[in-house]
């Protein structure tokens, strides 16, 4: 018991040195690689004049900051969706939320052709919103359409209807181009100043998160477990869609559409420190974080100079995961 106890202690040590680890080798390694005193001065010295120094700030920086913010702003998402539906298979990009975003920066694209970056994020959060009840709309109609496998069906077929409609519109209107960004997650291509206007709006989503964590832990023990408690169910729940679209609506908007992290790190992070979603949720964010650096790093890596999409690399673990889940958990909801 004293070991599980320490295993959150241990981990909040590991945090600092790692996240400044991570964030040096993001920097340093890509098509070209750059020492630890080229980064210093890149950093602290900038030449801009110098190209090196302009890659460094421009490029590899708000690349391995969007990585960190993305990774840990979906792993939250799935966290929460897994313990609101009480289903080990719950995730941004399995349930429709994701590609609901997608659809939506789709129509931007071909109906608002100049938005900003803060209209951007504003329709994928819309987008998001949508995404979701259009999932457990269909999902409410279809007996048995609740239950953990049957939502995850549900939820990727009518992802893949909305990314189908999404693509077919954009190869009509000819702004497939302009779209491609989203559906391939290039991480080298985030644009600053959408990080910087994130920020607002992700501070929200994680104040909400953290206030709905405390019920969300007695919601994941049952819906009577939490009205014996005075849990108001709808309420918390309304916010927890508000919390799950504005994060992942973010998400889309700065990088595109990342799967399997949602799905993953919250297994791992509840292994890790049980089930209390104070917790869950913490540290489900840290480990999206370096998962997603750790995966764009070795995106980098494994076909120099060539970068392999991310998507494959959170794929490669990703899909023997969800099988293993599929095995293991069957068609049980988590208790």
């Amino acid at each position: 018991m004293s070991k599980i106890r320490n295993k959150p202690t241990l981990l909040l040590i590991v945090i600092p040195p790692a996240l400044i680890v991570t964030m040096i080798c993001s920097v340093m390694y890509g098509a070209t690689t750059y020492d630890v005193s080229t980064v210093w001065r890149a950093m602290f010295h900038a030449d801009f004049s110098n190209m090196d120094h302009l890659i460094i700030r421009n490029s590899r920086i708000p690349r391995v900051v969007g990585a960190l913010l993305v990774g840990l702003f979906i792993a939250i998402s799935g966290a929460l969706m897994q313990g609101m539906t009480r289903n080990f298979l719950a995730s941004p990009s399995i349930m429709g939320v994701s590609d609901g975003s997608i659809f939506v920066i789709t129509l931007s694209m071909i109906f608002m052709p100049n938005a900003t970056p803060l209209t951007l994020i504003l329709y994928s959060f819309v987008g998001s919103i949508l995404g979701l009840l259009f999932v457990f709309g269909v999902a409410n109609l279809i007996p048995n359409g609740l239950s953990p496998i049957s939502l995850a069906i549900i939820g990727t077929i009518l992802g893949m209807f909305l990314n189908g409609v999404s693509q077919a519109l954009a190869t009509y209107f000819q702004v497939s181009q302009n779209i491609s960004y989203w559906y391939n997650s290039r991480l080298h291509e985030i644009d600053p100043i959408i990080i910087k206007w994130s920020i607002p709006f992700a501070l929200i989503g994680l104040i909400i998160a953290w206030i709905v964590s405390k019920s969300i832990t007695a919601i994941s023990l049952g819906d009577e477990v939490a009205q014996g408690l005075g849990i108001d169910l709808l309420k918390i729940k309304l916010l927890t869609i508000l919390s799950v679209a504005l994060l992942t609506g973010i998400s889309v908007a700065m990088v595109g559409k990342i799967t399997f992290i949602g799905l993953i790190i919250p297994h791992i992070a509840r292994f890790l420190v049980g089930e209390d979603y104070k917790r869950i949720i913490f540290f489900a964010g840290v480990l999206g974080a370096f998962f997603l650096a750790w995966a764009d790093i070795a995106s980098r890596l494994i076909n120099p100079p060539f970068e392999t999409p991310v998507g494959v690399m959170t794929a490669l673990v990703g899909v023997p995961f969800f099988l293993y889940l599929i095995r293991i958990k069957g068609g049980k909801q988590h208790a």
